[in-house]
């Protein structure tokens, strides 16, 4: 491809007049024709590597520098194959050559604040955003290193299927918890599947939101999507309440899943891990 204009063309399916005097080279086209890759070869990712790639995650942005993070590697073969065996679906961890649980953490601050002799004043809501963000940020930066040198990730949420059990077997105290795990490695194809996204007019607002054109938009990306990456029955949400369709848009399938509740006790799991969220 001879410019960006191309890759964001491949991105949302439809063109955009943006990018057609930039090169397709670099980090923005890294970026632009990323995708999540779930099949690695045996080849290993050194240690030498590996923390060039965690260093990577540690140079994201940190909210008011306090770094409410951190990072579990995973290399015990039999602790990944507990994780895999908590169900889900979850088979990287003793697939992927390299697996991390990327973890919201505010123990560390509230240790420390004993050691200095303060009290820990902020156990709430928006310390539980930071440290979300603050490992999700530090994920991401993980993410584009790693691709960056040629490996592929695949960010996988259900870690947090059952999260007791995962913070037991990865020793997480009170005030730690998974958001997501990673799985990473040298991809069996190169090149991965994109996914399209919804087009910026539903997602970008200027000034105020503006849902206007909402569904109309989104009914354009749902057939786009549809056309380029048909929704087979095995991935369509509660098949045994709502059937199979031959035409599954996205639409229709986001609002199946999210029909149903998802993971309901992680408020009562966070209320009695150290966090007052009411």
């Amino acid at each position: 491809m001879s410019s960006l204009k191309e890759l964001v063309a491949g991105r949302y399916g439809i063109e955009l007049d943006c990018g057609a005097d930039m090169a397709a080279e670099g980090t923005l086209a890294q970026i632009l024709s990323r995708g999540s890759q779930r099949h690695y070869t045996d080849e290993p990712v050194t240690d030498d590597l590996l923390q060039v790639l965690l260093a990577c995650a540690q140079s994201a942005p940190t909210k008011s520098d306090l770094q409410q993070y951190s990072i579990i590697v995973v290399k015990d073969g039999a602790l990944r194959q507990k994780l895999s065996d908590q169900g889900g679906g979850m088979d990287w961890p003793p697939k992927a050559p390299v697996f991390l649980v990327f973890c919201a953490d505010i123990h560390r601050i509230r240790q420390l604040a004993g050691v200095r002799g303060h009290d820990h004043q902020n156990d709430n809501v928006d310390t539980f955003m930071n440290g979300i963000i603050d490992a999700a940020v530090a994920m991401q930066c993980f993410i584009n290193a790693a691709e960056a040198a040629g490996l592929g990730t695949c960010p996988i949420s259900q870690i947090r299927n059952k999260i007791d059990e995962t913070c037991e077997l990865l020793g997480l105290p009170e005030g730690v918890f998974p958001i997501a795990g990673l799985a990473v490695g040298w991809p069996q194809f190169p090149t991965p599947r994109i996914s399209l996204r919804l087009p910026q007019s539903v997602v970008v607002h200027t000034d105020r939101y503006d849902e206007s054109n909402m569904p109309a938009n989104v009914e354009g990306y749902d057939q786009r999507r549809h056309a380029h990456t048909p929704l087979p029955e095995a991935k369509q949400r509660h098949v045994d309440k709502y059937g199979a369709l031959d035409y599954c848009p996205w639409s229709e399938n986001v609002t199946r899943q999210l029909s149903h509740p998802e993971r309901p006790g992680f408020r009562d799991f966070l209320n009695k891990h150290g966090f007052k969220l009411g």
